[in-house]
């Protein structure tokens, strides 16, 4: 009884408790609960555990206030009272806690309401003060432009030229500064003045430094026949020379800031740094001769030849070259700048190449003939501008331009159009089948015919277009549409070989069948080479390649095999050209072994049985009946190794061994019976005579003979060998060591007992 009446009124205390608090909003749950009070957001397992707790604090409680007499419970009421006083104790001092908290509660928020306003002022007079602070440092920075501008007045007045660029230099730091700012206004009026001052600084040392390169003979228009006699004052041409240079470089960082948002780009070339001031300055003249002679309506500017105007642009850069690597670069070192000037000149000069070559494409679309012309110049001007010239391959040069995507599509319609048309007139031509090489045996190592080389040289040149392409998509359609051209020869060849696999001994079908080796053989190495392999790599990097129509022309498990370096470019073509390689060989052999077994008649039903034994003759000779399938085979090989290549005739006589074998195993061996005499004249029939045949071309033929020169030993056994060999045959692992020790590997023991049972000299037969 007095558990159940302690315990609820214990649970209640703790309840009144939180609920107190609770009712606080933002304050914190009290901490002078019992410890058996479980929480409201425990989880039943904490809970299990708390009534465990409190359970055992009854039990010390009941323990430590009754003991274990029971006479001491008597003490309950009395124990009860005290309990319920102490309850109404703690109830009050909750109920005292609320109150204050509400006290304070509302003597913070009547705190608070007070304090609006002065917050409200207080912000107000912040905003106030960083506006005046900002408005401050705007006017200072006003001021410190119109100071810097009066400074390099001043400078310009008393010709003061190296502080005035100071001071224009110290206004572009200025400005670049200013570029994360939004005080768009002060923005404007400082690049306004910036670029003001330094035009007029920059013209008054542009228009000296003409006249001074006017003194020097600057430009060089033509080749020097002879070399320039010095200026009496050269000395003082130099001195002013390299003032000039130097402080038309210490002004570039103003020009290049200037320049960022004036900066032009033509479509299709990437965005260089600036040209260098005192180049910008020396290649004018070389512009207004250029835009003289190759624009408007001069005989000079003919869309039909771009090469007057590449061709003046290379001899240009070759002309002044010496100029400014003995008179510029040595005053471009001391400024401390890394400037090429010879590279700088390039860049100048080129920009006129790639502006006129901008104008002209449009024009040239829709005009094949005058298209392909004029990517032709553009090719060879690259080359020369790269190798002559030393043009460093990260600045870009003209072959940018033609990468647009309607001047590229163009290109490769154009490539591919005129590449159709080669390939019909080279298979129509007379001599397309001939190998011009065929009286020349260290030359003609393939023997392929001239449509083959001329159609793989035709690839080579298409490879050697595009191989200085800056760009790698670029390169990769190129790539696609080689192999697009070969698949195409392949199917023609394909065709052309339909029509000769009547006669497949005729010399046509080798001249095919050489072509597809030919190209397989060329293709095959254009995957090893580095060129390919980076394209290779291209591909991975670059994901699937897309055909015109917008299908993928690598697959994923493709595309693994490219990036595992397991497969190659050309793999799935090579695949194609070994089908039809191998299919025509199996053609040829075909048959040149139906023309075999025709001949092979009388020898496969010859007297094998009746005739006389080695003893009985004088000499052993090949049998009458093998002479025409001898000299057939003879023949065929002879005119088989004349006109296959190595490779191929290697694969043609071991596959016509192959079949040999087998057709003299099955047709003649296991067709007949052999007494004494017949199994020595197949064996010397074989061994000296056939085999020889095939020994011109490797050093064992019996080798590709297994089946037949088993077979003869197997016949040839005497006769106590035979039977001793008959009865271990029985016995599986005995008879194949026996068969080994005889020299019999291939034929397995029950083909070895069929040749036993051919055998006409048994006893008692």
């Amino acid at each position: 009884f007095f558990i159940y009446m302690c315990f609820p009124s214990a649970v209640y205390v703790g309840k009144m408790d939180a609920a107190v608090t609770q009712d606080d909003g933002k304050m914190q749950k009290s901490t002078n609960k019992p410890n058996f009070v479980p929480e409201n957001n425990e989880d039943p397992a904490s809970e299990s555990g708390h009534d465990e707790t409190q359970h055992d604090f009854v039990l010390d409680f009941v323990q430590k206030e009754l003991g274990g007499d029971l006479k001491s419970l008597k003490n309950v009421a009395e124990l009860l009272e005290k309990v319920r006083a102490e309850k109404e104790m703690l109830e009050e001092q909750v109920n005292s806690h609320r109150r204050t908290c509400l006290l304070t509660c509302s003597s913070v928020l009547q705190h608070l309401q007070e304090a609006e306003p002065w917050v409200d002022e207080l912000c107000q007079n912040i905003d106030h003060v960083d506006t005046m602070e900002r408005s401050m440092r705007y006017m200072q920075c006003l001021q410190h432009i119109e100071e810097l501008s009066d400074r390099i007045q001043q400078c310009l007045m008393t010709n003061s030229v190296w502080e005035a660029i100071d001071s224009v230099a110290a206004m572009a730091t200025l400005d670049a500064g200013l570029q994360a700012s939004s005080c768009l206004h002060l923005q404007g009026f400082l690049r306004a003045t910036l670029r003001f001052w330094h035009k007029i600084i920059k013209d008054r040392l542009a228009s000296d430094f003409e006249e001074l390169l006017t003194l020097l003979h600057w430009p060089s228009i033509s080749p020097p026949m002879q070399p320039l006699a010095p200026p009496a004052n050269a000395q003082e041409i130099s001195s002013q020379l390299d003032l000039l240079v130097s402080q038309l470089m210490a002004l570039q960082t103003s020009d290049d800031l200037i320049s960022e948002k004036a900066l032009t780009t033509l479509p299709g070339v990437p965005q260089a740094s600036p040209l260098s001031l005192p180049v910008q300055v020396m290649v004018l003249p070389l512009t207004k001769r250029f835009r003289y002679h190759f624009t408007g309506n001069r005989t000079t500017n003919s869309l039909g030849k771009p090469e007057w105007y590449l061709t003046q642009i290379l001899m240009w850069m070759g002309n002044n070259s010496a100029f400014m690597d003995d008179k510029i670069q040595p005053i471009l070192d001391r400024t401390g700048s890394n400037v090429n000037a010879r590279v700088e000149l390039c860049r100048g000069l080129l920009s006129l190449a790639q502006e006129k070559l901008t104008h002209d494409l449009p024009r040239l679309l829709y005009d094949d003939t005058l298209f392909c012309h004029l990517v032709d110049e553009v090719l060879q001007f690259e080359k020369e501008l790269r190798s002559t010239h030393s043009y460093p391959a990260a600045l870009p040069g003209l072959l940018h331009i033609p990468l647009e995507d309607a001047t590229l599509q163009k290109w490769l319609t154009v490539e591919r159009k005129m590449a159709l048309e080669k390939v019909d007139s080279m298979l129509s031509g007379e001599g397309a089948w001939s190998c011009q090489y065929r009286d020349i045996s260290d030359v003609d190592e393939l023997k392929a015919p001239d449509c083959a080389e001329t159609f793989m040289t035709l690839l080579l040149v298409i490879t050697d277009r595009y191989r200085a392409l800056p760009c790698s998509r670029a390169q990769l359609k190129f790539l696609d549409l080689q192999r697009e051209l070969v698949d195409d020869f392949r199917i023609r060849l394909t065709q052309v070989m339909k029509e000769e696999s009547r006669s497949p001994l005729s010399p046509r079908y080798s001249a095919i069948l050489n072509a597809a080796n030919y190209i397989s053989t060329v293709l095959a190495d254009w995957a090893d080479n580095v060129f390919f392999l980076q394209l290779q790599q291209a591909v991975v990097s670059l994901g699937e390649v897309e055909a015109e129509g917008g299908r993928p022309v690598l697959g994923p498990m493709e595309a693994g095999r490219l990036a595992s370096l397991e497969g190659s470019l050309f793999e799935s073509l090579l695949a194609l050209l070994d089908r039809l390689r191998g299919d025509m060989i199996g053609r040829l052999l075909d048959t040149v072994m139906k023309d075999v077994r025709e001949k092979a008649q009388l020898y496969r039903q010859d007297r094998w049985l009746s005739l006389p034994s080695q003893c009985d003759q004088a000499t052993m000779s090949l049998s009458s009946s093998a002479c025409p399938m001898m000299l057939c085979v003879r023949d065929h090989l002879l005119t088989l190794q004349q006109r296959l290549c190595g490779p191929l005739f290697q694969m043609a006589w071991q596959g016509l061994a192959d079949r040999l074998n087998s057709f003299l195993y099955q047709d003649v061996v296991l067709y007949n019976h052999f007494n004494e005499g017949g199994a020595a004249q197949l064996q010397f029939d074989m061994t000296r005579n056939l085999f020889p045949l095939f020994g011109h071309y490797c050093k064992r033929p019996e080798n590709f003979f297994k089946h037949v020169k088993e077979a003869c030993i197997v016949l040839s056994l005497s006769i106590g060998s035979a039977l001793l060999l008959r009865d271990l045959l029985r016995e599986a692992l005995e008879g194949r060591q026996a068969l080994n020790e005889l020299g019999v590997y291939r034929l397995a023991p029950g083909d070895v007992l069929i040749l036993l049972n051919l055998r006409a000299s048994w006893p008692g037969q």
